[in-house]
């Protein structure tokens, strides 16, 4: 059985899963924001039998303990039932919830991908960069501070609107797109106290969006240059020029370690090249899109996900089928 932990509407887990069920494999998912509302559990320890790890939701109960492959893909936080007011019994009920929850599903006899605690380690970008450095790629002179004067010199040592400014996380509550700093973000800049702050060398060029799915890379450029948006693609993804392209067989050979090193069977990884030909590491996203990327250039990534997926279940694999 293959778990496939996102939610509804999620459109990759969905792509996957159709082509999954449609191969013969028996796949459920489990939407974390069901605890403890929507579901429930029963988590059972007995002598001289296998633990029994039950979950009872619309649609009925399942076994989670017959699980041979997770895909941990993208979740939402639990759902706190709306009678529990006072806050402290909310963090409370959370926390219980969470223990529970995670307790059981690292306790489950199966592979995930990606691995859970190498996914929470890998999704920080500041030890993303070490170990990016550490297998020889370029990454951008870079600076995370909470501290005003050690901002205020990294940006006045770079060349003007040479510098960005991102968040490490794209929230969906508060997403924030990553930004040149400007003249007038300078007398702000002691705001940098509250939390910290990524400040980066601006590379222009082309934006790669490289999905490594095991060891199948695929790549993707990006062109923004000619948008109203060249900084964040992200912005400008449909205006901008997608094509698949192929990469140098020694940075091939560095993202793939990248990933091992990082623990991870599946990455999407941000990185730019330069006019020069220069590729510069931005950052990897270890449960990031690819939809834009496959309908844009044809790359079967989903079908490269649903191969894996089968293969680390077992029989049948032959099936999996476009």
């Amino acid at each position: 059985m293959i778990l496939i932990v996102a939610y509804p509407g999620e459109e990759h887990s969905e792509e996957v899963m159709r082509r999954l069920e449609q191969a013969g494999h028996e796949v459920i998912l489990l939407d974390l924001s069901d605890f403890s509302g929507r579901a429930s559990l029963t988590l059972a320890w007995m002598p001289d039998v296998e633990p029994s790890f039950l979950v009872q939701r619309e649609g009925g109960t399942v076994e989670l303990t017959n699980t041979r492959v997770g895909w941990w893909r993208r979740v939402r936080p639990f759902t706190i039932h709306p009678s529990i007011i006072d806050p402290s019994m909310r963090a409370f009920a959370e926390s219980e919830t969470s223990q529970a929850v995670s307790g059981m599903l690292d306790a489950l006899p199966c592979t995930w991908v990606n691995n859970r605690a190498a996914d929470e380690v890998a999704h920080h970008k500041p030890y993303q960069w070490s170990v990016a450095q550490a297998v020889g790629l370029r990454v951008p002179k870079t600076l995370v501070a909470s501290d005003a004067a050690s901002a205020r010199e990294f940006v006045n040592c770079m060349e003007p609107g040479k510098t960005v400014f991102k968040s490490f996380i794209a929230m969906t509550e508060s997403w924030r797109e990553t930004r040149l700093v400007e003249t007038s973000d300078l007398e702000h800049l002691d705001a940098v106290h509250y939390a910290p702050v990524i400040f980066q060398e601006y590379i222009p060029g082309v934006d790669l969006r490289i999905t490594i799915v095991g060891d199948t890379v695929f790549a993707a450029e990006i062109d923004a240059r000619d948008t109203r948006y060249p900084v964040d693609m992200r912005m400008v993804v449909g205006e901008a020029n997608v094509r698949a392209v192929e990469l140098p067989d020694s940075l091939d050979a560095a993202l793939l370690e990248l990933q091992r090193r990082l623990g991870l069977s599946y990455g999407a990884i941000d990185m730019r090249r330069t006019d020069k030909g220069e590729y510069v590491f931005l950052e990897n996203n270890p449960a990031g899109q690819w939809m834009f990327v496959e309908l844009r250039t044809g790359l079967p990534i989903s079908q490269a996900m649903a191969n894996l997926l089968a293969r680390l279940d077992g029989e049948p694999t032959a099936g999996v089928h476009a």
